[in-house]
This record gives C-alpha cells, sequence and structure tokens, in this order.
C-alpha cells in the first residue's frame, strides 16, 4: 500500500514503513498525480483535499494532523466513500498556554489586573473550556458565547426534564446526570455576542471557520460588529483568520476605535497585512498550537485512524521520545512580598514569553512559513515543576496544569 504524508508533519517519519510504500512532500506539493495510486493521505492545513485532488484516485482515507478542517471539501468526501478524520483538541493546552501568556502580557502593557478584567470566549469547544478555565484560575471574570453547543444543551435538558417528568409520573428513571459535563443545568451559562461586545475588556475567538448557516463565522468580526465596541476593547483571533476582517479590523486600529488587538491568524496566510501586524499588541504566523504536545497529539490521532483505517497493528502507536524543556524546573521559593498572580505570571513567561514569537515574526514577516515549519520547541504547562511556599500560587498552578514539586 502506499501513504502519500506531508513532510513537515512531526514525529511521523518511520512509523508506516514497516507496512507500506511511504512518500513525504511539502504540503502544498502533493497533487493528483502524486495520490492517484495511494491507499491514504495525511495533511496538514496547506494542502486543499476536494475533487481536484482527490477524484478517481484510490485514497481510502484523509487524515489532517490539525484541529481544524475548512481545507477538505468533507461533503464531497463522504460522497465518494473517503473517510476524513482531522485531530479535534490536539492542540488545545497549547493555544491555552499561548493565550495565557498573552493575557499576561495584555494586562501588563495596558497596565491591568487581570482579576479586574472581564474575557469574552467565543467559541467553548476544546480550546475555549481550557482557556475559560485558565482565565479564571488567574482570577479573571469570564463571559462564554458558542450558540450550536448553547442549543445542544438547551436541547439536552429539556429533553432530561421530560424524561425525569415521566419517571415522576411511575416511567424509567434518569437521572441525566450524563447528559451534562459544564454546561446545561447547573453548569455553564452563555450569553449573547452583544453582551460579551459591551461587558468584556477583551474577546478571544476559538471558533472553527464556516461559511454557511446561522452560525457561520467567516468574517463574525466585521464593520458592525468593530464599530460596536468601546475604545477599551481588545480583539484575539487564534482560530481562523477569516474569522475577522483583517480590513475592517486595521481601519479600527488606525483610527483608535480599538484599544488592541492581538492575532495569530490571518486573512490570506502565508500573507498576512503588514499594517495589521504594526498596529497590533502581538503579532504571531499560526503557531498558538505548536507546542511539542500539541503536535505530537496531532500526529498520534492521524497515524492511529489511518492505521485504523488500513487494518495495521498500530493502535498504541505513539512518538518513541519528546525533546524536553531546556530549564523544566521553576523556583518561585523566596519571592517574599510578590503577589500569587504575579508569581504564576512569573511561571508562565518561562514556559512561554509570547513577546518572543512576535519579535521574531515582525522582524522576519515575509517568512510566515518557514517560521511555521521550522518553529521552536515549546512544552506546554505540564512539562514544568514549579517549587513555590505559597499556597494560593500552588493552587493557581496546579490549575493551570503545572508540576508542583516540593
Amino acid at each position: 500500500m502506499k501513504i502519500v504524508i506531508d513532510e513537515k508533519i512531526p514525529f511521523i517519519r518511520g512509523a508506516f514503513e514497516r507496512w507500506a510504500d511511504v512518500v513525504y512532500a511539502p504540503g502544498r506539493s502533493i497533487d493528483a498525480r502524486m495520490v492517484s495510486d495511494a491507499d491514504a493521505l495525511i495533511v496538514r492545513t496547506r494542502t486543499r483535499c476536494d475533487a481536484s485532488l482527490l477524484d478517481g484516485s484510490s485514497v481510502r482515507i484523509v487524515a489532517s494532523a490539525t484541529i481544524g478542517f475548512d481545507h477538505i471539501d468533507t461533503g464531497w468526501l463522504e460522497q465518494n466513500g473517503i473517510r476524513w478524520a482531522n485531530a479535534p483538541g490536539c492542540n488545545s493546552g497549547s493555544v491555552m498556554q499561548y493565550i495565557t501568556s498573552l493575557l499576561f502580557f495584555l494586562a501588563q502593557k495596558h497596565s491591568s489586573d487581570p482579576g479586574s478584567m472581564t474575557l469574552g470566549i467565543v467559541g467553548v469547544g476544546n480550546v475555549g473550556s481550557k482557556v475559560a478555565r485558565a482565565a479564571s484560575a488567574i482570577g479573571m471574570k469570564v463571559l462564554l458565547n458558542d450558540p450550536p453547543r448553547q442549543r445542544r444543551e438547551e436541547g439536552a435538558e429539556t429533553q432530561t426534564t421530560a424524561l425525569n417528568s415521566e419517571a415522576g409520573r411511575g416511567g424509567t428513571e434518569n437521572h441525566g446526570t450524563d447528559l451534562y459535563t459544564e454546561a446545561g443545568r447547573g453548569g455553564t451559562e452563555f450569553h449573547s455576542l452583544r453582551t460579551l461586545l459591551t461587558d468584556c475588556d477583551i474577546i478571544t475567538f476559538h471558533v472553527p471557520l464556516t461559511h454557511d448557516g446561522d452560525d457561520k463565522t467567516f468574517h463574525l468580526v466585521d464593520r458592525d460588529i468593530l464599530s460596536r465596541l468601546g475604545r477599551q476593547k481588545i480583539i484575539i483571533n487564534s482560530s481562523r483568520g477569516e474569522v475577522v476582517d483583517n480590513l475592517a479590523l486595521r481601519e479600527a486600529l488606525k483610527s483608535g476605535r480599538l484599544r488592541g488587538a492581538a492575532l495569530d491568524v490571518w486573512e490570506g496566510e502565508p500573507a498576512a497585512d503588514p499594517q495589521l501586524i504594526d498596529l497590533a499588541d502581538i503579532a504571531t504566523p499560526h503557531i498558538a498550537g505548536y507546542s511539542v504536545d500539541g503536535k505530537a497529539n496531532a500526529t498520534i490521532s492521524s497515524v492511529r485512524v489511518v492505521a485504523d483505517e488500513l487494518g495495521l497493528p498500530m493502535h498504541d502507536w505513539a512518538p518513541a521520545e519528546l525533546p524536553q524543556p531546556a530549564m523544566p524546573l521553576i523556583d518561585l521559593t523566596g519571592k517574599g512580598g510578590a503577589a500569587p498572580v504575579e508569581m504564576v505570571a512569573q511561571a508562565v513567561k518561562h514556559t512561554y514569553p509570547v513577546e518572543e514569537d512576535d519579535l521574531l515574526f515582525r522582524n522576519h514577516r515575509e517568512n510566515f512559513e518557514y517560521l511555521r515549519d521550522n518553529y521552536r520547541i515549546r512544552r506546554e504547562f505540564s512539562s514544568y515543576r514549579v517549587r513555590t511556599n505559597d499556597p494560593e500560587t500552588e493552587r493557581i498552578l496546579k490549575e493551570l496544569g503545572f508540576q508542583i514539586t516540593k
């Protein structure tokens, strides 16, 4: 059998060679000729998977080592019997780390205390949920917006209420607790986007890119939305570039109608509006989810789903070893006088100072793809051990996922 793989997917070389003829190629160079006799395709966002690539091929499965799948024509694949898979949640810890570092940076730059700020989160899936927990842990008030999830959970609550009513009349007992995770009855409260625009200091977007339907996210942030925002608002986008109208955002920042913006994703990638880069508080080249951990999770997911489809005995495959951080121990003892949130900020910055990626991108903005493809080693909070003698600092760090050592 034959498998075609984007050459920049990490940790994957050697995984399939025992069973298949494996072809590695740049994602943008994968074409119809290359995949015509392939059984499987493993890609990233740079490979558009649709009829022009796959029609007439022998491909049985397309796996994307990414959280997003807007580069896959899922409808066409399904109609033509080709299985597809992405890796939802694979980089949620990485994006949470990026946003946490960014929140501390923005608070310092704009002379604000995180505990006095309200964060609005649009999209409360794998990533948004972790961002919510992190923001709450560092003392921020959090408001959530996710219409599709809200409808699902309100529907589940209605169904459970009906079932329990039946049980009360002598029907089958059903407590319905499995229908509730952190939302629904007694759990998460959702708010309208209008409320977030009014009540939040910072609004961050963690939604997929969709072009149709009531919940379409293409240009979710447009001129109309930006016109409603007060001058003290900050926009963060680490989802997909097209979720925010970049031209409208540039105009809002230029005119002073918006306090600030932090962008990891851009319309027209790998090109990025140079004026918008200059205006942004933080500008990075689509690397929020690029921790070693996030990359490894995506690769593991892709390898296993392809192996399952092809009948290969690799259900527990994982990379042999991941590179470790240079300084895995963070010693916060002896920091007398520092508030817990200040010590947490030090620990977060130790693992990932987001401003370093910003500076690198500003100085080499013409090398967008190179910076992504050759991104440095970044490990998530869980790879670091922290020593502290402050109980509140310890509590917050545990919630963020750090290891605590005595």
